[in-house]
């Protein structure tokens, strides 16, 4: 069979996409992705045949990032927050037929099409014009319910909708067009609304055990919407073997990490993490990512390295502390590690609000932090409980080989049954 998989978004929205993949060419299927033009050659090291899909993303990035540290910081802001969010719109809707026109081009042919949560929506329109099954993969719960927010369950699902509702009155003009240019219809409501009507597979790229309540709630969707489990590539670096040295010499470090938004001040960050772990007599691996520390000096319990394999190295941590990202999340607490984070955006305070919520660590928002948040954060997800908790938690989640494959075995069941809209 012949799967295409697009995925836009950072690393952490793409490695998901490529595990399924590389998974799907293994059992002998036609694959192909789709993917952002900066992020092209990540999965062709990987062995994925692939076309670049959308604008570059880093500017977009740069933009986003910015918003949501105004939102959190300045919400009274409002012009300053208009203006930011303009600016991350703009690259999405300007690409928007562009994008149409590359899938639409690849997908011809496919017996499934497949798609990340960003960008969702052009995806979801191309499967109806070709009347295929559609696959769309969460790393969060973003459909309507009731245990997402930290609010009660009516309040929660009736912002969910409320916000679904103005996304799409946002996306709609161009997402008109695009249907336009398909010859299909105007959509008559939101684009989560009509996934799920048409029967489509909704893969929760995640565990339940992290959002109580959510199966009993989707009980009715159950087989649309299975949870698996997060999906991580976990490759190897060149970097893991030294730093693998590097921790058997000491104590277990704080491993620290940034994901794919750079840090403004890479300098004091780093000074910041030197000093507090100083005083907590703990040693400090920090993980650069896109994040450029250039030649700052760097303390002898500290050590700075480009990129690990996350798999390999937190277990031998003794916590973590990261942005929120789904993945990095899910690797850390299946390593059994207590975590902080340190968030940059809503889903990745999601995140931080059920480790928060399961007492497996703290969060807080990144711009937040200062030197005395931060020990004392430290301080809370270093007590011997969160570690227990964390151990704990690690044994009810789906190991990392398990996940994959639930997910390729329901695309291909998907993919070979009659489809129904």
């Amino acid at each position: 069979m012949k799967f295409v998989l697009a995925s836009y978004g950072t690393r952490g929205d793409i490695e998901p996409s490529a595990v399924i993949a590389r998974e799907l060419m293994r059992r002998g299927h036609e694959v192909l992705m789709a993917v952002p033009p900066d992020l092209v050659g990540f999965t062709e090291a990987a062995g994925l045949p692939t076309v670049p899909y959308g604008p570059n993303l880093q500017k977009m990035l740069d933009a986003y990032r910015d918003f949501w540290t105004c939102f959190f910081r300045n919400p009274w802001r409002i012009r300053e927050l208009v203006r930011l969010w303009r600016e991350s719109w703009a690259p999405r809707t300007r690409s928007w037929g562009d994008m149409s026109r590359t899938l639409t081009s690849v997908t011809q042919g496919a017996d499934l099409l497949f798609t990340g949560l960003v960008f969702e929506e052009p995806a979801a329109n191309v499967a109806e014009y070709y009347d295929i099954p559609l696959v769309t993969l969460h790393y969060v719960p973003v459909r309507i319910n009731g245990q997402a927010l930290p609010l009660p369950a009516p309040l929660t699902r009736t912002a969910m909708a409320v916000h679904e509702w103005l996304y799409w009155r946002v996306i709609k003009k161009a997402e008109d067009a695009q249907r336009a240019e398909l010859g299909l219809p105007k959509a008559k409501a939101p684009t989560p609304q009509r996934i799920t009507e048409r029967g489509s597979l909704e893969i929760q790229g995640y565990d339940d055990v992290f959002f109580p309540g959510l199966a009993s709630e989707w009980a009715k969707w159950a087989s649309q919407r299975p949870f698996v489990g997060a999906l991580t590539m976990e490759l190897p670096t060149d970097a893991d073997e030294e730093v693998l040295s590097w921790i058997a010499d000491g104590p277990p470090p704080i491993y620290f990490g940034f994901g794919s938004m750079a840090v403004d001040s890479p300098a004091d960050t780093l000074a910041m993490i030197s000093r507090v772990c100083a005083q907590l007599g703990e040693r400090a691996l920090i993980c650069a990512g896109y994040t450029e520390f250039g030649d700052v000096a760097v303390h002898e319990h500290v050590k700075v390295v480009d990129a690990v394999n996350l798999a390999a190295i937190f277990p031998a941590c003794r916590a973590v502390v990261h942005h929120g990202g789904a993945a990095t999340t899910s690797v850390g607490l299946r390593a059994g590690a207590p975590t902080l984070i340190l968030s940059s955006d809503l889903s990745q305070s999601l995140w931080g609000g059920q480790v928060k919520k399961l007492k497996l660590g703290t969060a807080r928002r990144f711009s937040a932090v200062t030197e005395e948040s931060l020990m004392k954060d430290l301080r809370t997800i270093l007590a011997p409980e969160y570690a227990a908790r964390a151990r704990t938690i690690a044994t009810q989640m789906t190991p990392a080989t398990e996940s994959v494959a639930a997910a390729a075995d329901r695309m291909e069941q998907f993919a070979r049954r009659e489809y129904v809209r």
